[in-house]
């Protein structure tokens, strides 16, 4: 007549998974029923990652479970788990050693079935400790007029000893002896009237319906059976209820066969039948229990489960109940691992449960933004980053050096200033071009430096702002054509100035319109080549858009690669070979006649161009973005001011403060000292 608890396993997960638990101790009878359970709720745990903490299996034998009694008990003390689910019979060990547990103070929540007997005696209970009883029961209605019958009754006439064992009655009854057959010291007209619904629960038990379903199931059979004897005119009802209530009349017909057959509705409302095939999976009402001193309990319905509503939908609880019966709507934490939280993730060592974890922060640029654990952090996208915590991405910042930017705006005031200074100097140059320390040091090749300087000083404009493809194409090709004027004027400055004085040399005939022609030779010639060199680098591998998202956390560097790095070199390389040969001849004019003293001013302005270029080499590898752009930047103006200070204002304070110096007379005083 019971119906198999198929379902419950999956009832017991269910309330599980709704109350957060992941972490849950069991506690079985070693039996045939035990173990079968036991396969049920493995199979419902594994598939929604549940883990047991232990699995205790009790003996039937008392002297067996005795032997290890203390066994089971540490197990269950010592576990982090704060729910044990305990299934078997009333009657058993696994009864005895429940008792134990909770007399002795074990705090857990015990998840159960009504079967078990779950009431306990401890006299010094305290519910702010106990965490009480989730017991599932199979799901039928109060039986009518049963608690009218019970609560009429005088326990006097009745020697049951279910009875009998009620002690919290407070009727001044007391048990004659220690089968509690016989009831004494009881007054004469005393009843259970008084007893409620709270402390007494009037509705049937699972076996005691089961019962009263195999009472009515025998009566439906019966009557059959004496229907179909009426239809045969062959009514014998004393051997008829001889086979219905003896079951030893192998006269009568087979009875087994009727049963089999016998469906019917009781009193109650439930649909009963005998037929294995059309039986249904059993619904469950689930119950908190609250054991209280000298074995009173207090039991609340808390909500049911069915397994024919749809997934997910099955378990229903009666939340305003529960927080009233619990205390609070959220039950006491049952879990193996701690939540890991956001900004970490699970890392399972080997031989772990699934359960089991530990946390560990996010790699970089990872984030976990769930308030429940995960297994894996989720990596931000390319244009974001993940905030100190790693708990969020957020959008990059686009990076690149800006007329806005402080560093950009020095380099960019740098840049005017010089380019605006050069150009005064390059006035006063024209304003004196007829004085004689302009006219002995070339005042063409003087102009055209001065010219090639200003542009050499607007040239970094190029590299500040949001770079775009003709901008990073005109930044390398500006840089390379613009010195590489300046640098073969120099180096024509050198040739001039050597040129010069082998004319001055007595005996040696030289027209000195040669001058002018071979400095303008170098000039494009050099520079020509620098042109060639360019466009090889364009057509080969030109400067492009680079968008770097990974140098830095929180910036997406935007730069104008190089394109082709040897090609780079190579136009930076002809600066330096240019810049070096203008530096050896103007170091080895260095003591000509005081008259033609640029060769020495030449000779310092190239070691001043070289040591910035050299400079410039370790300290542009070492840095990225816009620090790069501004290594480079600064890396030409500080070239182009040398240039134009060691060159050119030693002469302007001449011309300007010092004209005295600045006449042919003074020149050739100086020249036959």
């Amino acid at each position: 007549m019971a119906p198999e608890d198929t379902s419950l396993p999956l009832a017991m997960v269910s309330l599980i998974l709704h109350f957060n638990w992941n972490w849950v101790g069991l506690t079985i009878s070693d039996n045939d029923q035990g173990i079968q359970f036991l396969s049920y709720l493995r199979t419902e745990m594994e598939k929604n990652t549940l883990c047991f903490a232990f699995v205790n299996m009790i003996p039937l034998n008392i002297y067996l479970y005795m032997s290890r009694a203390e066994v089971y008990y540490n197990q269950i003390l010592t576990s982090s788990s704060n729910v044990v689910i305990i299934y078997g019979e009333t009657d058993s060990t696994l009864s005895v050693s429940f008792r134990i547990w909770t007399s002795r103070g074990m705090q857990r929540i015990w998840v159960t079935t009504s079967q078990f007997d779950v009431t306990t005696s401890k006299s010094d209970f305290l519910p702010e400790l106990f965490h009480g009883t989730l017991a599932f029961a199979h799901h039928h209605a109060e039986i009518s007029g049963f608690k009218n019958f019970f609560q009429s009754k005088n326990p006097l006439k009745y020697s049951d000893e279910y009875l009998a064992r009620l002690e919290w009655m407070n009727f001044n009854c007391g048990v004659s002896a220690p089968m509690c057959n016989t009831l004494r010291n009881c007054s004469s007209n005393s009843s259970l009237e008084w007893l409620i619904a709270q402390t007494f629960d009037m509705a049937f038990s699972d076996g005691s319906y089961d019962i009263y379903n195999a009472v009515y199931t025998t009566a439906h059979a019966a009557h059959e059976r004496l229907l179909q004897r009426m239809d045969n005119q062959e009514v014998h009802l004393g051997n008829c209820l001889k086979v219905i209530f003896l079951f030893d009349d192998t006269h009568c017909f087979p009875y087994q066969s009727l049963l089999e057959k016998t469906h019917f509705t009781n009193p109650v409302g439930d649909r009963v039948t005998m037929n294995q095939k059309e039986k249904l999976q059993p619904e469950y009402d689930i119950f908190q229990i609250w054991n209280f001193p000298n074995g009173l309990g207090l039991k609340v319905k808390i909500g049911m489960f069915s397994p024919y509503f749809p997934h997910g939908q099955q378990l229903h609880l009666y939340e305003d109940i529960l927080e009233w019966a619990a205390g609070s709507r959220q039950m006491p934490p049952s879990v193996c691992s701690a939540d890991c939280g956001p900004g970490f993730r699970k890392f399972r060592q080997e031989g772990m449960a699934a359960c089991c974890f530990e946390c560990t922060p996010c790699s970089e640029n990872e984030v976990s933004n769930e308030t429940s654990d995960v297994d894996q952090c989720v990596r931000c996208l390319e244009d974001q980053y993940a905030n100190a915590e790693q708990i969020h991405c957020t959008d990059k910042s686009v990076s690149f050096l800006t007329y806005e930017d402080p560093l950009g705006m020095a380099l960019t005031l740098m840049a005017l200033g010089f380019s605006a200074f050069t150009s005064v100097v390059l006035g006063v140059f024209i304003k004196h071009h007829d004085t004689p320390l302009v006219k002995a040091n070339n005042r063409n090749l003087s102009y055209t430096l001065l010219v090639s300087l200003i542009f050499c000083f607007l040239c970094p404009l190029l590299f500040i702002g949001h770079p775009n493809a003709p901008k990073c194409i005109l930044q390398q090709i500006t840089f390379g054509v613009v010195f590489s004027v300046a640098v073969s004027t120099v180096l024509a400055k050198t040739v001039t100035v050597v040129l010069a004085f082998k004319l001055t040399i007595p005996g040696k005939r030289m027209r000195y319109n040669l001058i002018p022609r071979a400095s303008n030779f170098i000039i494009v010639i050099c520079t020509l080549i620098q042109i060639i060199l360019c466009a090889i680098w364009l057509g080969v591998s030109p400067p492009f858009i680079e968008i770097d998202a990974k140098s830095e956390q929180s910036h997406i560097i935007i730069v104008c690669s190089k394109g082709s790095i040897f090609a780079f070199y190579c136009v930076l390389g002809y600066h330096g070979s240019l810049a070096l040969g203008s530096f050896i001849v103007a170091f080895l004019a260095r003591n000509l006649p005081d008259t033609f003293n640029e060769a020495k001013l030449l000779t310092f302005s190239m070691l001043v161009f070289c040591s910035v270029w050299v400079t410039f080499l370790p300290v542009y590898h070492s840095t990225k973005g816009k620090v790069m752009v501004a290594v480079e930047v600064f890396s030409i103006l500080a070239s182009s001011a040398g240039l134009l200070g060691c060159i050119f204002i030693p002469k302007c304070y001449i011309m300007l403060l010092r004209p005295e110096k600045n006449s042919l007379k003074k020149l050739k005083k100086k020249a036959s000292s």
